[in-house]
Formats: C-alpha cells, structure tokens, sequence
C-alpha cells in the first residue's frame, strides 16, 4: 500500500509540474486569472464551512463571543489578505522591467511550482495574524475596492471605444449595419431592464421615492448619452453610448438588489437564491474585468503599457532602409521590450483581491443574515456612487475633446 501511495504521490507531482512547465509566456496570464479564480473558490469554501475551524483557534476566537457572520468575514478578509500580499510582492518586484533579458521577466513568466507553493503559504501564514490586522485590512479594502470599481469603469471605456474604432476602420456598410443592430438592442436592453426595476423595486402601496429616483435618473443619462454622442460637434458613436446605458442599468439592479431584507421597497423580497445570483453576477462581472485587463495588457496602448514597449513607441518614425539594413544585426542581439506593464497587471489582481472580499463579505457587514451574500445599504450606495462615475467619465470623455481642443485624449 505505502508503495502504491509513493507511486501515486510521485506521479501527481510529476503532473503539476508537467502543468506548470506547460505554461508559456502567452499563458501566463490566464495562469495568473486560475489562480486568482482558485483563491474566489477558496474563499467561497471558507465562507459557507470555516466558521467552526475558526472558533477553535485560540488568537481568533478570544474572550469576546462572535457571531457566525463575523467568522464569515474574517476567512474570507483572511484568504483575500494572502491573496492581496501576493500580487502586491510581485508588483513590487516586477518594477523597473523594461526588456525580456531581465531577469525578473522569467520570474514573471516561470516558476509556476514555487509561486503556487507561495500562494498557499501565504493564505495558511494569514489565519496566525491577530485579529487587528484583519480589522485594519478590512477598512483598507473598502477603499481598494473602490478603486478597482474606477479601475473597471476605465477598463469598461476602453473596451467600448476599441470595439467601436475596430469597426468603424473596417469601413464597409455591413459593420456600420452592425454597430446600429448592436446598440438599438443594448438600449432595448437599458430600457427594458429599468422598466422592469419599475415593477421590482417599487411595490405598489409603498413609498418608494428613492428607488424611484434612482431608475429615472439611469434612463434619462441613457438618453443622455445618446444626445451628446450623436451631437456634431462631439463626433461620438452610438455604440459606446448604449454598452454604457446597458452597463448603468446592470450596475442599478445590482444595487437595488442589494438593499436590506427588511426594505419594503425591495420587491425580491431576498432569498439565499436571490443573493447567490447577485453575487454570481458580481464576481462574473470581476474575473471578466480582471480577465479582459490581463488580456488587453498585451496590446494596450495607454495605461497598460510602459514607455519602452513597441506599443507606446508606435508614434516613432521608421529607419531608413540603409539604417535598417546596418542595425539588423544589432537589432537581433538587442533584448526585446516587453509589451505590457507588469507591475500595473499584479496592482489589478491585488485591487480585484481587495474588491472580491468586499462582496463576499457584504462590505465587511455582519448585521445580515449569512445565508445573503453582498447586502446592505453600504453595498447599494457603493454600486450607485459606480455608476454615477461611470456616467462622468463617459460623458468627460466626450466632451473633454471640444472643451480642450489644444490637448490630446
């Protein structure tokens, strides 16, 4: 049997390695996405079964008597900590990387067996830490969920003007049909989902004012974006406009969703189902985030690319090809610059870290029931404050060029 269990031991660490040796320098960042992926399960895991391991370890379970939610929170704050440390490390050591002969650039791509081994540490080293150094990360991850939020509205607005610039270049009327098929339907989408919020989140024989202000206001900037896009002078885009109107109305009914059990106003009238949808729609909408930002990395040419990348040099005259000819060779023993920031690509999985435990533990609130996940008014107001920034940005991102002709956006 102990031979068996030899052979069997040998032969899974024979696989992970074959795994992680598997990873090239084009998978690495959707080996940094499964990782990020594998410590949201983790967390889930630990949420839903950790409480009682918890109230057996001494430096955690002290004198005072917790709740079952306040357990809740500490193993996932805990896990999101050892997970936040990680990428922070190697953001720190990945500054200054300009060229794939740096050392560091392997460290990067590589070393998939010790950085799981140190992720794992990490995560076990958190659960010894005294209960005030969870408490002081859980006040800092409110503000470093906040500026992943901003951070994914940026990342949103890219998105939106790279799809619309891709197909306006193709220009053929087949793509202009395209972007005007796509956009009358994501403002159906708006549209039809605030009408439908009318109906959730404003039951009839109840004041419901602020809900009310809430879905009107969503469908006015809709049309606001519309207008000001589509103006002469602003030379805009309808796609842009209504991807934003859709995304606003998502961002509404999450947050409407998320208003307290006890809320009249709430239509949903919360349920464990309600509440793990809502949560599945958070953290589907922050991997996709997370994933897009690490993708995107690679071919970015603004905030994610470092001045001496190839993308961020792409304004640069060409040489001449009496110059080309003579620095070929040279050109071939040069180091080549690496296309993305890998600092800023960790900062953005160490923000998503920060922001996944925020919804995990309903905004580190525990006067909900722990059977709802991601509730309260600090979840509401925080997903309103979203969409309201992303409703400036847009807009600022319109109008900043007729308003600052001499600069450029």
């Amino acid at each position: 049997m102990s031979c068996c269990l030899s052979c069997l031991a040998a032969s899974t660490c024979g696989l992970c390695g074959s795994v992680a040796a598997g990873i090239s320098r084009k998978s690495a960042r959707l080996a940094y996405c499964g990782l990020f992926g594998l410590s949201l399960i983790v967390s889930w895991i630990l949420r839903e079964v950790g409480a009682p391991l918890l109230k057996k370890i001494p430096w955690i379970s002290s004198s005072q008597t917790h709740t079952k939610e306040w357990y809740q929170i500490e193993a996932v704050l805990r896990v999101s900590l050892g997970n936040f440390l990680f990428f922070v490390t190697f953001a720190l050591i990945m500054i200054g990387v300009k060229d794939q002969n740096d050392r560091r650039d392997s460290w990067h791509h590589g070393g998939w067996i010790a950085k799981m081994v140190v992720w794992l540490l990490l995560v076990i080293l958190m659960f010894f830490l005294p209960d005030i150094v969870i408490t002081i990360y859980g006040v800092l991850s409110k503000f470093g969920a906040g500026l992943f939020l901003l951070v994914q509205v940026l990342i949103l607005l890219d998105f939106t003007h790279s799809w619309n610039d891709a197909w306006v270049e193709k220009d053929e009327q087949k793509w202009y049909i395209a972007l005007l098929v796509v956009s009358i339907v994501c403002y159906l989408a708006a549209f039809t989902i605030s009408g439908i919020m009318f109906i959730w989140f404003n039951p009839s024989g109840e004041d419901c004012g602020l809900n009310i202000f809430f879905i009107v206001m969503t469908m006015v900037l809709a049309f606001s974006f519309a207008v000001i896009a589509l103006h002469p002078q602003v030379n805009g885009s309808l796609l842009p406009a209504s991807v934003i109107s859709v995304y606003s109305a998502y961002v509404l009914y999450t947050a409407l969703s998320s208003e307290p059990r006890g809320y009249a106003c709430n239509g949903l009238h919360h349920s464990k189902a309600v509440s793990v949808s809502t949560l599945l729609l958070g953290m589907a909408t922050t991997v996709l985030s997370v994933l897009y930002s690490a993708l995107r990395a690679g071919s970015s040419t603004t905030f994610l690319s470092p001045p001496s990348s190839p993308r961020a040099a792409e304004k640069k005259p060409l040489l001449d090809g009496k110059e080309l000819e003579e620095g070929k060779e040279t050109k071939e023993k040069e180091a080549k610059p690496v296309s993305y920031s890998y600092t800023f690509f960790h900062l953005i999985f160490a923000l998503a870290s920060m922001y996944s435990a925020m919804l995990l533990s309903g905004w580190t609130d525990s006067s909900e029931s722990s059977d709802l996940i991601d509730v309260g008014w600090t979840s509401v107001w925080v997903r309103i404050c979203t969409e309201w920034v992303t409703a400036g940005l847009y807009v600022w991102s319109l109008v900043a060029p007729f308003l600052l002709p001499d600069r450029e956006f």
